[in-house]
């Protein structure tokens, strides 16, 4: 019988040989048995391997060949299973031809034969984009180690690897359903299937996909590529593309023409890009998608922002002119990090469109999650769960996308429930060079797109010369965004005809390549040549769209030179209807009490203590804590956990959207939130009581997130650039960790009002505090974001007015240390009620969480309550202020410590204690009033954080300016250090009691000169 195996595997048999098959007016079939129902079944000693295949052949050329019993045998056989499979198991017309005359050897080769063809069609799917002609210049295949597979027929000796020879090219062979280039014929001859393999995947396009574990995706890409004539272009699409790439072209020249000496960042060797999104943006469009969000590195933005986003010409070229001011709207940016914000018509399909090119710093790569953050918001605020409303394009440079960790935590996001788009579209201009380094230095994969493999992302690389092929590429890609709502990757392979920037020489490093690229004709021409050569469009007519597109340019050159003021406005990119004026102003500069009426503060806590789903088992320690909130609720009290309750669910309640995400936040890393329940009896049923509080509530949205900071943050920073009516807050699992996210809050947080006139209120919630943790859990640093305040340490600040609105309003971001629950529940609300928004830092407790003493009462937070941007001391010391020695000024958690000792020493008449609760922007007023208030005291700054970190820096100056330095303000804290905390919980004690003993010595500091 091992000869007939092979055989057997080509008919699949679905159980045929070994197998009988019974069900409702069919007949039995099993040749183990002698009989069938209706004629004499082949005898079980006639079924030798031979024998079968001799009838079977014979049945083949002619029924009437074999005995009545063998023809209802492979009749029924092949009536045993469903149409297709028959079809599947049709012996291909090679088959048909070896009939009687074949021996078995003979039978065996044939079977082998088409196993090989199977097999080379399979390997020319899985690995011919290595062979693939990608390279624009000829010089390099684009992947990095040159790799040319045995296993494709790339000279006629390869045969030889599958047991074939040239003069098998001429025979037939029955195509496997698992390609689609023979059309409509299921079988081709050898020679014409390599030949239309080598056109499928050895072309101008290159196709990674085999990779993917999903039967229909492979499916449905093999029918894009593989179908003979599937990238047919109409002369009308033709000329569409050819104008699209005058413009592109025109465009860049124009600049070079005007501004030859200007850093610029051009397309050129890559003006294909221009076509190409537009046909992405038109087939979606066609799909349904009326919202599109861009994310891209320098290069080409500009050529993007005019011809894909449609930004005004003369907006562009004014930008180029040195003698144009500056409106007072913030510092700016260059004119390649700016955005766009457009809604048009599109032209192909007559469809509202509306595009967004985010701005982005020079960090490449860093936009990604911003983009997909905001792509996200906007779909959930459509309602488009789906994403076929809103999509998002990601550009990419080469080596950007290979080297870049943060693209690979964006992937990482894409098919989270919390965090998909439903698909990005990725376009990566692929330069084949970043800026000086060779891809052979820049990268260990072979494509600088390996890392979308993770995700089963496929991957479409394309030499860009050829403008139609990409075309082809584009038009799948937007399809199967559309059709399976996952992310696809296309590679433009192509070259930088300049060096980094205009005025850079790229012949120190790459004198090879960029000798190939003078010579290298210019896409335009080549297309146009082609289309005249096929008489789709004449020379004249060609030459009449480039002048029109030159007029074009002219004229608003012409008309740029009336500009004299830039309004960075003009180049936002997440604009807010109707929340400010028309002039971008806001409507007031004040902001209601915080605090609620005490019926609502009831209602939240009493769904915060309890499980509002029916036959819910939850856990008995949650049990604990639910009683414990229950409990605190009937005492008017709350500790930290049920003060953010109350604060979320209170917005929730005046339709405010609040989004919480991160590491752990839906239990909280200190097991203090639980905002979801699990059902302990049911896998995988949870409970948000946040979402029943109220019949027309706001959705809450808790989601833990992946173990990532920068590119979740970054993510949660675009989704609160897409509404100001919501909390958007990011919870680090421990302060520390946002520093793997530095460059979110230094390029985009921190500066991106004063860069791109973009409001963002964004939340950090950063645990923090020394507590013998070691040097890794302590510190959030506050250092940091204290050195990049804006506000003036050397001057008080003048306002009429409110004076705390009027602060806010100026300052970059607010940071805040609150020390009790009551203030954390303000600052969150106040975050919403201001009438503009800013990023705001809290620095958030640990042990505080549960200390009996950090719990706040109702009175604290009911109507006309509000934040304490200090809280003065309310203890006997405030009785008699003139008598008061010395008065600590401190922040935080170490608040408590010092109230403990000074209970201890019985200090509380003669040592005030008073707490800094938003440190930035600094209350220089309040603090004013302090020191006047007490008149003869002593001024300490107390930290529990080193000396050379915490806020100490930047508190100390500000403090001499109230004091108009007259007055000194001791430190006592910790000494300087490298690292924010010792590992050792010995030293860690002994350092707290230094300090503290320091904080109440009332003569510590005589005989000090100031």
């Amino acid at each position: 019988m091992s000869q007939f195996r092979p055989l057997a595997g080509v008919l699949r048999g679905s159980g045929l040989w070994m197998l009988g098959r019974t069900g409702p007016g069919r007949q039995v079939f099993n040749p183990h048995r002698g009989c069938s129902s209706r004629a004499t079944q082949p005898s079980p000693s006639a079924l030798s391997s031979s024998y079968v295949e001799e009838m079977y052949y014979s049945w083949l050329e002619d029924p009437k060949n074999v005995h009545e019993s063998w023809d209802a045998y492979f009749r029924n056989a092949q009536a045993s299973s469903p149409a297709a499979e028959a079809e599947e198991r049709r012996p291909s017309t090679l088959l048909q031809g070896r009939a009687l005359s074949q021996t078995p050897a003979m039978s065996q080769k044939v079977v082998e034969d088409h196993l090989a063809v199977h097999n080379l069609i399979r390997a020319y799917q899985i690995r011919g984009h290595h062979v693939a002609q990608l390279d624009p210049l000829g010089i390099l295949t684009a992947d990095v180690d040159s790799f040319v597979p045995s296993d494709l027929i790339t000279t006629i000796d390869k045969l030889g690897f599958y047991g074939l020879d040239e003069s098998d090219l001429d025979k037939t062979f029955q195509l496997p359903s698992t390609t689609f280039i023979g059309g409509q014929q299921t079988t081709l001859p050898l020679r014409e299937i390599i030949r239309r393999l080598e056109t499928s995947y050895c072309g101008h396009i290159g196709v990674e996909f085999m990779f993917i574990n999903n039967v229909e995706q492979c499916q449905w890409i093999r029918q894009k590529f593989e179908s003979p004539g599937i990238m047919k272009f109409t002369e009308k699409e033709k000329r569409t593309l050819l104008a699209r790439l005058v413009r592109s072209t025109r465009f860049e020249d124009f600049l070079a023409r005007k501004w030859s000496s200007e850093k610029r960042f051009g397309l050129e060797g890559c003006e294909v890009l221009i076509p190409a999104l537009k046909m992405i943006i038109d087939k979606s469009s066609a799909a349904g998608i009326e919202s599109v969000i861009m994310g891209m590195p320098h290069r080409g933005r500009l050529n993007v922002l005019a011809n894909v986003v449609r930004k005004d010409l003369d907006q562009i070229f004014c930008q180029f002119d040195p003698k144009l001011e500056a409106a007072d709207e913030g510092s700016g940016d260059v004119k390649y990090h700016l955005g766009m914000y457009h809604e048009r018509i599109n032209r192909e399909t007559d469809k509202d469109i509306t595009l967004s090119l985010m701005a982005n710093p020079s960090h490449l790569e860093a936009v990604d999650p911003v983009v997909q953050g905001k792509t996200k918001a906007e779909q959930f605020y459509r309602g488009d769960t789906e994403g076929k409303k809103v999509m998002s394009i990601l550009m990419h440079g080469d080596a950007a996308f290979a080297g870049q960790g943060v693209v690979y935590e964006t992937f990482h996001l894409s098919e989270l429930p919390s965090y998909t788009t439903q698909g990005t579209i990725h376009v990566v201009v692929n330069n084949q060079i970043g800026f000086t380094t060779d891809p052979r230095m820049a990268r260990s994969s072979p494509y600088p797109t390996d890392v979308a493999r993770v995700v089963n992302a496929p991957i479409f690389h394309v030499n860009a010369d050829d403008p139609e092929a990409v075309m082809h590429v584009c038009r799948v890609a937007a399809e199967w965004r559309s059709t399976f709502n996952k992310d696809v990757v296309i590679d433009l392979v192509c070259y930088r005809r300049f060096g980094h920037n205009e005025m850079d020489e790229p012949m120190f490093t790459q004198p090879l390549m960029y000798k190939q690229i003078r010579k290298q004709e210019h896409v335009l021409k080549k297309y146009a040549d082609k289309l005249i050569s096929e008489g789709v469009v004449t020379l004249q007519e060609f030459e009449e769209e480039v002048a029109k597109y030159d007029k074009i340019c002219e004229e608003a050159y012409t008309s740029s030179k009336d500009e004299k003021i830039l309004h960075i406005r003009h180049w936002l990119d997440s604009p807010w209807p109707n929340f400010f004026t028309i002039e971008g102003e806001p409507k007031r500069m004040s902001y209601p009490p915080t605090g609620l009426n005490e019926e609502v503060l009831k209602h939240i806590g009493k769904t915060a203590s309890s499980v509002p789903l029916q036959d819910f088992s939850i856990h008995s320690g949650l049990s604990r804590i639910l009683r414990g909130r229950s409990d605190m609720i009937s005492k008017r009290t709350v500790d930290w956990a049920l003060a953010e309750y109350m604060a979320f669910g209170s917005l929730l309640k005046d339709e405010i959207h609040v989004r919480l995400s991160g590491q752990d936040v839906e239990r909280g890393t200190f097991s203090h939130r639980h905002h979801v329940l699990h059902d302990q009896e049911v896998d995988k049923r949870f409970c948000v009581p946040m979402n029943h509080l109220w019949p027309d509530q706001a959705p809450y949205t808790v989601c833990n997130s992946s173990l990532s900071e920068y590119g979740v943050l970054g993510f949660e920073l675009g989704f609160a650039m897409a509404n100001p009516n919501a909390l958007v807050c990011w919870e680090a699992q421990f302060g520390d960790f946002h520093n793997t996210a530095q460059c979110i809050i230094d390029q985009f947080i921190s500066s991106g009002q004063a860069k791109w006139v973009r409001n963002n209120g964004i939340v950090l919630l950063l645990p923090h505090g020394m507590e013998g943790m070691g040097p890794e859990h302590s510190s959030a640093r506050p250092e940091r974001f204290l050195q990049m305040s804006k506000d003036d340490p050397d001057r008080y600040p003048e306002f009429t007015g409110d004076f705390e609105v009027q602060q806010l309003f100026d300052c970059n971001w607010i940071v805040v240390n609150c020390s009790t629950p009551a203030n954390y529940f303000h600052v969150l609300r106040r975050q919403i009620l201001l009438p503009f928004r800013k990023p705001l830092i809290i620095f958030t407790p640990k042990s505080l969480l549960r200390l009996p003493e950090a719990r706040s009462s109702f009175d604290e937070m009911t109507t006309e309550t509000k934040f304490r941007r200090i809280i003065p001391d309310e203890g006997s010391a405030s009785k008699n202020p003139s008598k008061v020695k010395r008065v600590i000024f401190c922040t935080g958690k170490v608040y408590y410590e010092l109230a403990k000792e000074r209970k201890q020493l019985k200090l509380e008449d003669v040592v005030a204690i008073v707490r800094l609760e938003q440190i930035s922007p600094f209350p220089f007023d309040l603090i004013k009033a302090e020191v006047e208030k007490h008149p003869n005291a002593e001024l300490i700054w107390c930290q529990e954080e080193h000396k050379n970190m915490g806020y100490y820096d930047y508190v100390r100056p500000r403090f001499l300016t109230v004091l108009s330095n007259k007055k000194p303000i001791w430190y006592v804290g910790r000494d300087p250090a490298a690292a924010p905390a010792t590992g050792n919980k010995f030293t860690h004690l002994a350092e707290l009691k230094r300090f503290m003993d320091t904080a109440f010595d009332l003569s510590a500091f005589e005989g000090r000169s100031f």
